[in-house]
């Protein structure tokens, strides 16, 4: 993402211009949207057109639009980012108050505009447009028959192919049908890496299965890779990292990330790091209750005893359509922020995000045991 203009004033109304210049970028925007913002950017609109004569025809034509936003639909697998609403500026081809679906593209602007920037929309626009942050990962989880490959993204896990090859069992004297099938999984497995990795910006490919499934796949792919001279494949070799998982279904993400032979290979990833943090936050959970609280009456109120180290907290919480609750969300990381705690915002499109958004998306490890929190909640489920 590029930040092209950015005004915003004191009283934290004002407008930003930015470039999504790649599939991430949408999510990031899908972030930074609410209802009642003014959305400015080039569509397309059908218009019908009268000739002299009096016949009418239509044609389709390019033009700028602002929108008062009214719904924001956001398509995940195909980072596809459509904005529903009506129009603020009359120009020749839409009148005033008209309704229009803007379908945000690459690489072309559109400015944002809101009656108040909040800290948390601010630290979305730096995490997107700060390059140091971008996709370093991918992931072949595996069992036999079972392929699935995703890209993981400091912003989301991203499934890119499903495998699915009938493997028949061995049998007693013959090994064919079987040895056949499994070579052709491996080749489907291989083409599909070599169709949706990007090895130029790729830095690790971890593989991982239940039993020597990963291990025969990698002896597969190196032999066919010497056979058929792919020179792309032998020389990002040592990108490629054998690791254990309970099956090949895309769940076993989770546990493949925090084998801590992965952390420390993925040290500077954004997801590793959500990863360590959760299960920082189950391990205090279970030897130190008094330091581990969740749901956000309890959170809230060890933020107001200045006793939170570090806040976890899912971003689709700070997408909630009623501002009293979104701001509440808001106030909580800037508490925590301003007494020097640490605030991690979750993807709800992680395997982490996912896990985090079941314990009512926040979280928090304390630096010192608070006994006399742990009552019923009362006010933290109707909010999510």
């Amino acid at each position: 993402m590029k930040l092209l203009h950015k005004d915003i004033e004191k009283d934290n109304a004002g407008q930003v211009t930015l470039m999504p210049e790649e599939a991430e970028d949408m999510w990031h925007t899908y972030n930074l949207l609410q209802v009642g913002d003014s959305l400015r950017a080039s569509t397309i609109r059908k218009v019908q057109t009268e000739s002299t004569t009096g016949s009418v025809g239509s044609s389709r034509v390019r033009t700028t639009l602002t929108l008062c936003v009214e719904t924001i639909d956001f398509d995940s697998q195909a980072c596809q980012l459509r904005v529903k609403g009506t129009n603020l500026e009359e120009n020749q081809y839409v009148k005033m108050g008209a309704y229009h679906t803007i379908e945000l593209e690459l690489n072309r602007k559109f400015t944002l505009a809101k009656k108040s920037w909040d800290s948390v929309v601010l630290d979305r626009i730096e995490q997107a447009c700060d390059a140091t942050q971008k996709a370093d990962v991918a992931a072949v989880v595996m069992q036999e028959g079972l392929a699935n490959l995703v890209l993981v993204t400091p912003a989301m896990t991203l499934l890119r192919a499903k495998v699915e090859v009938t493997i028949p069992r061995k049998r007693r004297g013959s090994c064919t049908q079987h040895e056949k099938a499994l070579e052709r999984f491996y080749e489907a497995v291989m083409q599909a890496i070599l169709r949706h990795i990007n090895f130029d910006v790729v830095k690790c490919i971890l593989v991982a299965s239940p039993g020597f499934v990963k291990d025969q796949f990698i002896t597969y792919l190196y032999k066919e890779a010497v056979r058929q001279d792919n020179k792309l494949l032998l020389e990002n070799r040592p990108k490629f990292m054998l690791v254990h998982s309970s099956s090949g279904h895309k769940y076993s993400l989770k546990e493949i990330l925090s084998d801590p032979t992965v952390t420390s290979r993925l040290s500077d990833t954004k997801a590793a790091g959500e990863v360590k943090a959760l299960e920082d936050f189950y391990k205090m959970l279970q030897h130190e209750p008094d330091r581990a609280f969740y749901g956000v009456a309890h959170v809230e109120r060890a933020a107001d005893a200045l006793a939170i180290d570090t806040l976890l907290i899912s971003d689709l919480l700070f997408r909630h359509q009623d501002v009293p609750t979104r701001s509440r969300y808001v106030r909580l990381v800037d508490n925590v922020r301003d007494n020097g705690g640490n605030v991690r915002i979750f993807s709800s499109l992680h395997v982490s995000g996912e896990q985090l958004t079941q314990l009512s998306g926040v979280a928090a490890i304390l630096r010192f045991p608070i006994a006399d929190l742990s009552e019923p909640e009362d006010d933290s489920s109707d909010d999510d």
